[in-house]
This record gives C-alpha cells, sequence and structure tokens, in this order.
C-alpha cells in the first residue's frame, strides 16, 4: 500500500456515511495541512447534497466503487453498525487504509473477518475508539499506572445516556438487525476503556436488561431521510413524553452486565437511557485505594481515597481533568483524526486497537445472548494468537513494531 510520505501532498480521505459522526471531517480537512476529505459516499440523496455544499470540490457519489476509483488514501467508515464489515473489507481489498467507527461489527464473525482481511492484505486498519483520548480516561489510566491505587482489582461504570430517547431510539439503533443491540452499539465505548484500564480481556460475562420505557410509546414515525438534527432536543423530557419514536424499537434501554477478566479483575457496566442526565462514573479499585471520576468533561475531578476513613469522607486527592483541544468528545475527536491520519502515513502502533475493539464487541455479543436468555455467564470465544500477535506489532510483518 503506498501513502504519501509527511513531506508530501495531503493525504486524500474519503468518507462513507455523510451523517452525525460525519461532524469528524472537521478534524479532517485541512488543505494545505495534511490533508483533506477528497471524496464523500452515502446512499441519501440529502447526504450527498449536504455533503456537495460542504465540500464543493470532492466527489459526491453514491457508488464505493468509484470512491476507491478516485485515488483516495484512506477512507472512513462512519455508516450504520449493520453495513461495517462490508464496506470495510471491501475497502481493505482495495489496499486503502481504513478508519471503522465503532463498533468495530455487530457479530463474532464479522468483526474476525474484518481484523482477517487487513492482516491478509496488509491494509492498514483503524478503529474510532475515541474515549481512549479522552482526558478524564487518560488521567485515570494514568493514576494506575503510577500506582497510586496499587493492583487494580475491580472496575465499576455506570453510564447515564439521559439523550437515549433522541439518539437511540427515534432511528435504526432501536433495531436488533441494525445493531444487535445497545449494550453492544453505545457500550462498545466502556467495555474497550475498562478493558483498557485493567490491562486485561474479559473472558466470562453475564447480563440482565429490559425494555422498560421506550417500548410503551405508541408514537411512532419513520424518520428515513431525517438526520439527528431534525428532532433532537433537550426539551423532549420526560422520556414518557417522547414522540415520533422509531417504527420497530426491540432493543433493550437498560442493561446491566458483569465481567470477569483474564486477571481476574471483576468489572461492572450499567447503562440506561432514559436519564435525566447524560456522563459516564467510574469507579476503580486498588489494593492500596480508590479512584472515581465526579463528572467526565474538562474542568471535572478525578477523586483519590487512599487513607481508611470513618463512613463517607472526602477524597484524599482530587485531580482536575485537564483541556487537550477544542473538538468533539471533550477534545478527543482532535486526538483520534491525528493519530490515524499519522498512522496511515507511517503505521505502527497506535492508542486504539483493533484487537481490544474486537474484544469490546465480542463481550457485548456475549453479554447481549446473556440477559436475553437466563442471565447465565457466557464464555468469550479467543481470537486467532496469529491475528493478536499481528496487530500487537503495529499491523506488520516481524517481531518488533516501528
Amino acid at each position: 500500500m503506498k501513502i504519501p510520505s509527511a513531506s508530501s501532498r495531503d493525504l486524500n480521505v474519503g468518507i462513507v456515511g455523510f451523517g452525525a459522526r460525519a461532524a469528524l471531517h472537521e478534524e479532517v480537512h485541512r488543505p494545505g495541512r495534511g490533508s483533506r476529505v477528497s471524496a464523500v459516499c452515502d446512499l441519501s440523496e440529502a447526504a450527498r447534497v449536504a455533503a456537495q455544499q460542504q465540500f464543493p470540490d470532492a466527489l459526491v457519489t453514491e457508488s464505493l466503487d468509484s470512491m476507491l476509483a478516485s485515488g483516495v488514501d484512506a477512507v472512513m467508515v462512519i455508516t450504520p453498525d449493520d453495513t461495517h464489515a462490508a464496506i470495510a473489507i471491501r475497502v481493505l481489498e482495495a489496499g486503502v487504509a481504513v478508519f471503522l467507527e465503532k463498533p468495530l461489527a455487530i457479530t463474532i464473525e464479522d468483526a474476525d473477518a474484518i481484523l482477517t482481511t487487513a492482516r491478509r492484505t496488509g491494509s492498514r486498519l483503524y478503529i474510532g475508539h475515541n474515549m481512549r483520548h479522552m482526558p478524564v480516561i487518560g488521567l485515570m489510566r494514568k493514576l494506575i499506572r503510577e500506582g497510586r491505587i496499587g493492583e487494580v482489582k475491580a472496575i465499576w461504570c455506570r453510564h447515564f445516556v439521559g439523550h437515549g430517547g433522541d439518539y437511540y431510539f427515534k432511528d435504526w439503533h432501536a433495531e436488533r438487525s441494525r445493531t444487535t443491540g445497545l449494550l453492544l452499539q453505545k457500550g462498545a465505548h466502556d467495555i474497550d476503556v475498562i478493558h483498557w484500564l485493567a490491562g486485561a480481556y474479559t473472558d466470562r460475562v453475564s447480563a440482565m436488561g429490559s425494555l422498560s420505557v421506550y417500548g410503551d410509546i405508541e408514537d411512532r414515525r419513520d424518520r428515513s431521510g431525517e438526520r439527528l438534527g431534525d428532532w433532537f432536543s433537550l426539551d423532549n423530557y420526560p422520556p414518557t413524553s417522547m414522540t415520533g419514536l422509531n417504527p420497530v424499537i426491540d432493543v433493550e434501554d437498560i442493561s446491566m452486565m458483569h465481567m470477569h477478566l483474564t486477571t481476574g479483575v471483576l468489572a461492572s457496566y450499567e447503562q440506561c437511557h432514559f436519564t435525566p442526565d447524560y456522563w459516564r462514573n467510574y469507579t476503580i479499585i486498588g489494593t492500596e485505594g480508590r479512584i472515581e471520576n465526579l463528572g467526565d468533561t474538562s474542568g471535572s475531578t478525578v477523586a483519590l481515597w487512599n487513607r481508611r476513613h470513618q463512613g463517607s469522607a472526602d477524597p484524599d486527592e482530587t485531580f482536575v481533568v485537564p483541556s487537550v483541544a477544542e473538538s468533539g468528545h471533550d477534545g478527543a475527536d482532535a486526538l483520534l483524526i491525528a493519530e490515524f491520519l499519522h498512522f496511515v502515513r507511517e503505521g505502527g502502533a497506535t492508542q486504539t486497537s483493533p484487537v481490544a475493539a474486537r474484544e469490546a464487541v465480542v463481550a457485548g455479543i456475549a453479554a447481549t445472548e446473556s440477559l436475553r436468555t437466563d442471565g447465565g455467564a457466557r464464555r468469550i470465544p479467543p481470537l486467532d494468537p496469529d491475528l493478536v500477535a499481528y496487530f500487537e506489532r503495529g499491523q506488520v510483518e516481524g517481531t518488533s513494531s516501528r
């Protein structure tokens, strides 16, 4: 795969799927500064019109073949989840580097097929797990790696998805056939973070969940042709007042999963889509203390307790979450895209990981199977060790990373 060197022309980047996450183009389209959006592909006429207005000099098409023939150096796949595998595999087969939005796929077979194709073709694969670049996560990981709480033994994550009704129950996200379930679609982020903070992957999982609120709302509407901005509003509350939900809703709006990791760490993840607030709370407990984030944006704090107390107590130390960059997800999107573009040019190890993305997907799928049956434990099928080694080397042959 021939990639322009760091000192040569801008990278030509194609975007497949000009929806809500297409806002990432703001970090990509910087003509004369390293990269530009040269092509956009979308099946929606409205999306193509919006893309042409945004990028008048770009190729805008409904044909992936036309995009690939245009000479793109990399393609960002930010389409609905059920299309990830087919599109990513076609781009990888064409010898073009891929940015694939999370989750990697919605089935284990598709996830493994994507990794296998990347290995066989040598085309570079990057997964958009932007939370690994969020300042609050970076701060907590730094404290863990410094040994401030000893050896990690437990991680709890509570995810309050206050925008759940607007974000996930008015379009394709509400359908199992498109997502498998929100424990995978939305939870892939947090499962990956839990694995990253713990330094290990899940080997056994169980879960419970239900469709507790949105399934009872009868006001439904086909929103084909509409985009998130057409219906999203903070005034859409309480959840029972929602209108115009997706005609099909068969995913859970509240889920809880328990994980056993390969190192013996125990973890839990709780996700609720009808809370009034929208943020994540992580608690990490070690042999010498615990940390907990109080807010998840810049200026929030991470609290640390490392002395014995009688009952509830103020933290022994607090750390302010730093401000990193002015971009989406508290600066994470800018860091994510910068790493991806560097990876396209240079290859090598990255902070995100195709293997980790696969492990998050498989844990989410196994948990979803558990909650929809008897709630019993499910084993996680292992990935081919050869694939693990290849991606851990930074997607290069040989014995060491670049």
